[in-house]
């Protein structure tokens, strides 16, 4: 799936009326109660060789998470950096975690989170189990799950500033892969 293509999805999630009943994670279009899940890109099944081609096969689908994040914004500015760790381990203490983190929490490591009109939308790489495909998606859910992405003030809905520059790096890299050399993030190394 080509940028434009992913693009065309997320507009679609951010547009589309909110499903009232759960529904599966990682299904192309389900999500849970006020929020859907899209893969945007399904990486190759893990295979038992040296580690090069999966290495690079989780290589090319960071370099689309970073260009998606890049485009996006552009369209509704700087991204919150979201690390899912703090939910996964409120969640495994038995500590009430907000959809959708909840469901992302087991195998997401890090979303780029934007206010996109109504809607709350994130992006990110994970994987369900270390067997399992890598996976780019795209939430988008009727809120913002704890208060972490904010209306950008100068930005126009659907608009964006063509000079604006990559999103930040991340500071905290303690279980993600930094940033490329051209200082623009690199999602974690997933769970």
């Amino acid at each position: 799936m080509s940028t434009a293509e992913q693009l065309a999805v997320i507009d679609q999630l951010c547009a589309r009326p909110l499903p009232a009943a759960p529904g599966g994670p990682f299904r192309a279009g389900e999500g849970g109660p006020a929020f859907h899940l899209a893969d945007l890109r399904v990486g190759a099944e893990c295979r038992e060789d040296d580690g090069f081609g999966t290495r690079e096969a989780e290589e090319q689908l960071e370099a689309e998470c970073e260009a998606l994040v890049f485009v996006l914004s552009r369209r509704w500015g700087e991204p919150q950096r979201l690390d899912l760790i703090e939910y996964l381990v409120r969640s495994a203490g038995g500590e009430p975690v907000p959809e959708p983190l909840a469901t992302l929490c087991g195998c997401v490591g890090v979303l780029y989170a934007w206010r996109a009109g109504d809607r709350w939308l994130a992006v990110g790489l994970g994987r369900q189990d270390r067997e399992l495909p890598l996976r780019l998606l795209a939430v988008a859910a009727a809120e913002d799950p704890e208060g972490t992405a904010r209306e950008r003030p100068g930005r126009p809905e659907g608009g964006g500033d063509a000079g604006a520059g990559p999103p930040p790096a991340a500071a905290d890299v303690s279980h993600s892969s930094g940033c490329t050399s051209n200082g623009r993030p690199r999602p974690n190394r997933y769970r």
